[in-house]
Formats: structure tokens, C-alpha cells, sequence
């Protein structure tokens, strides 16, 4: 999730698509590890609280807020990745291990 939220470079209504990119591919990875067993049912619930902060962060690029609000958003949500990282050791890494 760490990774997913380094790779949103912008916050502007054309970075719409590549952020709704990052939600799904966000959310088909967590699916597969949970149904797999490779996370908890807790980890994934509470990873999906980034999946939601990101489909929030979208919601508020299209209603044209500041560009400082989205940011301090996004900034937000990379704090919490970094914490359930840190409480479920290696989420981010067997996240990343599906990217193709």
C-alpha cells in the first residue's frame, strides 16, 4: 500500500484514472491474499481503509478542491499504510508481489 500511494504523483483531475488504477488493483490484491490466507481478515479490513481514503481522495479531485487539501489527504493515508505495515510485517511487500 506504501508503494501504491508513492506511485500517485499528482493530484489533478487528469490523475484521476491512474488513482482509480491504484484502488483496484489495491482491491483485487487484497481479495486474492485474504482468500489465499497470505493476510489476515483483519489486515485486509484495515487495508481497506486506504482503498476507501483513496476512492475519498478521487471524490474530492472531482469536485475541485485545493489542490493543499488532497495532499494533506494523501499524506494522511501514507502515514496509516506505514503503520499497518509496521503492525502487519510485510503487507506492503506481499502487495507488491502481485504487481505484474
Amino acid at each position: 500500500m506504501i508503494t501504491s500511494l508513492d506511485r500517485i504523483e499528482s493530484l489533478e483531475k487528469t490523475s484521476i484514472p491512474h488513482i482509480q488504477s491504484e484502488i483496484d488493483y489495491l482491491r483485487d490484491t487484497l481479495e486474492i491474499l485474504r482468500a489465499t490466507e497470505e493476510i489476515s481478515n483483519d489486515a485486509f479490513l484495515e487495508a481497506g481503509s486506504i482503498q476507501g481514503g483513496l476512492s475519498l481522495i478521487v471524490n474530492l479531485i472531482s469536485q475541485n478542491i485545493p489542490e493543499e487539501e488532497a495532499n494533506s489527504q494523501l499524506e494522511s493515508l501514507k502515514e496509516r499504510a506505514r503503520t499497518l505495515d509496521q503492525s502487519y510485517s510485510g503487507l506492503d511487500d506481499k502487495i507488491e508481489s502481485r504487481r505484474s
